[in-house]
C-alpha cells in the first residue's frame, strides 16, 4: 500500500521536525509549506490525503487559506492547528468546512490518531462492525430457533435492522449476505409463528396480543391527543421499520423521540385494509357490516381509502372523543408545499391527520419505471432513496415547522413491504384481486406448500364477496403470478417492494411518538 500523504503547513515548521521524523517513521509522506502561498501552488501541482493547517500564520492565516484549499479540492480533509481555543475562532473554522482540529501544543501520538481518524476511519468502523455482528450473529440465531412470543419478535427484529442499518455501506459484501440469509430465516419462522397465533390475537376477548391496526389510534393517538392541546398524526404510507431508522437522525434535530415502537399490520398488509382498520378502529368485515357506504371493495373503481376521515370521524364518536380534526391526504409534490405553506391554520384543531403518500409511490414507482429500478435495486439503496426524498420534501419543512410550534407529534404507517423474489404461480378467474402478495377469489389452484390458505376469511375478520370466496397470502419473499406470460411477468415483478402478504418487513411496522425540541 502506497504511503499516506500530509502537507503540513506551518510558519514555525522547523520546531516540528520531530513530529514529522515520527510520521516518517509510522509510514507517512509528509511535506511542509511555511505560509498559504506556497501551500496552495503544491497543491495545485500534487495529491495528498489531508492537510494540517496552522490557524495563526503571518500573511494568509489558516482560517483565510481554508476555502482556497477547499476551491482547489473539495474532498481533502483538512485539520486546523491552533493555539487558541477561542470559541470565535473554531466556530470560523467549523463554518468553513475543517475536519478536525488540534490545539497546541500537539504531541505525535494526538496526531496519530487524528490521521487514523480521518483516514482511516471507515476502515476500522467496518472492521469494529463486522466483528460485532459475527459476535451477535450465534445469538440471534440461537433466538430464531428459540420460542419467542410477540414482544421477542419485536425485539429481534429491530436489532436485525440495527445490524441492516448499520452493515450497509460495509465493504464487506459476505457480511451482508450472511445477515440476508439469517433475515431469510427470521422470516421464515416469523411466518409460520404469525400463522399459528393471528386467529386467537384478533379474537376480541383474546387477552395476549400484540397491538394491531385497528387498537393502534386508542392505544398511542388518542392518549397524546387529551394530554395536549393540538397533536399531528402524521402517517407515511408503506413505511418500513428501517426506513423510520434512517429518517430518525434527520428528525431529532426537531424532536426528541419519547416512543419508538413497533405495531403488527393486520392482514391483508396492504393500504385498503390495514389503513382503513386504523382509522375506523374495527376489522375489515367490522367495517362492511356496521358502514357498508364506507367500504370501498376491490374492484370498485373508487379510491381504497376515500372513506378515511368518515372512518375516522365514526370511531372518534363511538369513543366519545369530541376533537375538532382536520384530515389531509397528500399525493403529489404540489399537495405538499400547499399543506406547508398553511400550516399556521391547522394550530386550532385538536387533532391534525396528514397521510403522505411518497413512500408508497416509491415501492410502486419501482415496479413501473426502469430509473427507480436502478436507485432501489436492493434495501440498501430503497432506505437511502427514502431518505433523498424526505430531505428535499415538504414534510421536512412541515416537521420543521411543527418543531417550533412546539406541537408534538405521532408518526406511523400502515403496514411495510418486501423485495420479492422467489415466484409461485397461481390460476384464478376474472374476479380474481390484482395484488401478487395476496388474492382472494374463487376456485384459487396454486402448487406450493408455501402459501397461508384461509378458506374461510370470517375467521380473520375478512369481507367476503361470495360464499366460495377464500384468500391466500405468500409468505416471507414469494409471490404470486399466473401462468400466462409467466416470464414476463416475473422479470417485471422480480426484485420490488410488495406488501400484503406475511413477513417481518410487512407486519412489524413503526409508531414512534416525537416531542418536540
Amino acid at each position: 500500500m502506497a504511503k499516506r500523504r500530509i502537507l503540513w503547513i506551518d510558519d514555525e515548521i522547523e520546531m516540528l521536525k520531530p513530529h514529522i521524523i515520527f510520521l516518517s517513521q509510522k509510514d507517512y509522506d509528509v511535506t511542509t509549506a511555511t505560509n498559504g502561498s506556497d501551500a496552495l501552488d503544491i497543491l495545485k501541482e500534487q495529491r495528498f490525503d489531508i492537510v494540517f493547517l496552522d490557524e495563526n500564520m503571518p500573511g494568509m492565516s489558516g482560517i483565510e487559506v481554508l476555502p482556497k484549499i477547499k476551491n482547489l479540492r473539495p474532498a481533502l480533509p483538512v485539520v486546523m492547528i491552533t493555539k487558541s481555543e477561542e470559541e470565535s475562532i473554531m466556530e470560523d473554522a467549523i463554518g468553513s468546512k475543517i475536519d478536525d482540529y488540534l490545539i497546541k501544543p500537539v504531541n505525535p501520538n494526538q496526531i496519530l490518531l487524528c490521521l487514523k481518524k480521518n483516514l482511516e476511519e471507515k476502515k476500522l468502523l467496518d472492521q469494529k462492525t463486522t466483528m460485532n455482528y459475527q459476535r451477535e450473529f450465534r445469538q440471534i440465531g440461537m433466538e430464531i430457533s428459540n420460542k419467542l412470543n410477540f414482544n421477542d419478535w419485536i425485539d429481534l427484529y429491530k436489532r436485525m435492522v440495527y445490524w441492516e442499518v448499520d452493515l450497509q455501506n460495509s465493504s464487506d459484501d459476505g457480511i451482508r449476505d450472511i445477515l440476508s440469509m439469517q433475515m431469510e430465516e427470521a422470516n421464515t419462522v416469523f411466518a409460520r409463528y404469525f400463522i399459528e397465533n393471528y386467529k386467537d390475537w384478533i379474537k376480541p376477548d383474546s387477552s395476549e396480543k400484540p397491538l394491531f391496526s385497528h387498537t393502534l389510534l386508542r392505544s398511542k393517538l388518542f392518549p397524546v391527543v387529551d394530554e395536549n392541546e393540538t397533536t399531528f398524526l402524521i402517517v407515511i404510507d408503506n413505511l418500513r421499520y428501517d426506513q423510520w431508522k434512517i429518517l430518525q437522525p434527520e428528525i431529532e434535530q426537531f424532536f426528541h423521540v419519547e416512543k419508538d415502537e413497533i405495531f403488527y399490520s393486520i392482514i391483508p398488509s396492504v393500504t385498503q385494509y390495514s389503513r382503513n382498520a386504523m382509522f375506523s378502529g374495527m376489522m375489515p368485515s367490522e367495517i362492511q357490516k356496521r358502514y357498508p357506504n364506507l367500504w370501498v371493495e376491490d374492484e370498485d373503481e373508487h379510491s381504497k381509502n376515500f372513506y378515511e376521515r368518515d372512518l375516522l370521524s365514526e370511531q372518534l364518536k363511538r369513543l366519545g372523543k369530541n376533537y375538532k380534526f382536520s384530515f389531509n391526504k397528500i399525493l403529489n409534490l404540489q399537495a405538499g408545499k400547499k399543506l406547508a405553506d398553511q400550516m399556521s391554520n391547522l394550530l386550532s384543531n385538536k387533532l391534525n391527520v396528514i397521510i403522505y403518500n411518497f413512500v408508497d409511490m416509491i415501492s410502486h414507482a419501482k415496479t413501473e419505471m426502469d430509473i427507480i429500478k436502478e436507485l432501489a435495486d436492493d434495501e440498501a439503496a430503497y432506505r437511502s432513496l427514502t431518505l433523498s426524498w424526505f430531505m428535499h420534501s415538504p414534510l421536512y419543512d412541515i416537521m420543521k415547522f411543527l418543531s417550533e410550534k412546539k406541537i408534538n407529534v405521532v408518526l406511523t404507517t400502515d403496514h411495510g413491504s418486501v423485495q420479492i423474489k422467489n415466484p409461485i404461480k397461481i390460476i384464478g378467474d376474472r374476479e380474481t384481486n390484482a395484488n401478487i402478495r395476496f388474492k382472494y377469489g374463487r376456485n384459487l389452484n396454486y402448487e406450493s406448500k408455501n402459501i397461508y390458505e384461509v378458506s374461510n376469511p370470517a375467521e380473520l375478520y375478512l369481507p367476503r364477496p361470495n360464499i366460495s370466496t377464500s384468500y391466500v397470502f405468500c409468505k416471507s419473499y414469494d409471490y404470486l403470478v399466473y401462468p400466462n406470460n409467466y416470464n414476463q411477468f416475473v422479470r417485471y415483478f422480480s426484485d420490488t417492494f410488495q406488501h400484503g402478504g406475511i413477513s417481518l418487513e410487512e407486519i412489524l411496522a413503526p409508531v414512534v411518538l416525537l416531542k418536540a425540541k
